[in-house]
């Protein structure tokens, strides 16, 4: 037996182990609890007007998936070499809008990792501060977002009088289109006022201004 066969002999030797159906069955059960409490602080955090069901159930299934395949990368070297060959063609394009999903898929992955690799404790701990964490982080008083006002007059010439009356109710402000046809005037301004129903009234109080709404969008906070 030449030395490289000795070599390869011990190498996979060393880097093969048999693990016991308890233990699979173990690891698996930690990571479904693990994954359903990822699925219940998701749905609990999250302020959407839709919710996806589904994205939620993916984060659960992703965490499942990860432990069975660290499961089978660590108890075989010449599978895991195999699997990380057949992922790495594998390509995923649906996209991530929101920033807080791309921290719980990368959540789930992570514990799905450490339940396969069996260090269950890991996660644990790891899921404490991550959902106490994200509790606090979400409570802390931040800058409010700014609002959107629209107003339709059908008197392009009073646009001074408007501005004065937003410049009056508003803290800050910035015009964010304007639109004139037909002689009719359609603004839209970006606002941040502390007395929106008086600033409201007072321009729908203004002649030739037939409509004022105000919206809120989730957008950049400005500070």
């Amino acid at each position: 037996m030449s030395f490289n066969d000795i070599f390869r002999s011990s190498f996979l030797q060393e880097y093969s182990s048999d693990m016991s159906t308890a233990s699979i069955i173990v690891y698996m059960a930690v990571a479904a609890v693990i994954g359903l409490y990822i699925f219940l602080i998701y749905r609990i955090i999250t302020k959407k007007s839709f919710y996806d069901k589904n994205f939620n159930i993916s984060l659960w299934a992703m965490t499942m998936i990860t432990t069975a395949i660290i499961i089978v990368i660590s108890s075989n070297i010449v599978l895991s070499l195999g699997m990380v060959g057949a992922l790495s063609i594998v390509r995923y394009r649906t996209a991530i809008k929101d920033p807080m999903d791309l921290i719980f898929l990368f959540w789930a992955l992570a514990e799905g990792i450490m339940c396969g690799a069996g260090m269950a404790i890991v996660g644990i701990i790891l899921a404490l501060i991550v959902t106490i964490g994200v509790f606090i982080l979400d409570k802390l008083p931040m800058a409010k977002a700014m609002r959107i006002l629209t107003i339709s007059a059908s008197d392009y010439q009073c646009e001074d009088e408007i501005m004065s009356v937003v410049k009056e109710f508003c803290r800050t402000y910035k015009v964010r289109s304007r639109a004139i046809s037909s002689g009719e005037l359609n603004i839209v301004i970006e606002f941040s006022s502390d007395k929106e129903k008086e600033c409201t009234d007072a321009l729908l109080a203004i002649e030739g201004v037939h409509s004022v709404s105000t919206l809120s969008h989730d957008g950049e906070v400005t500070y």
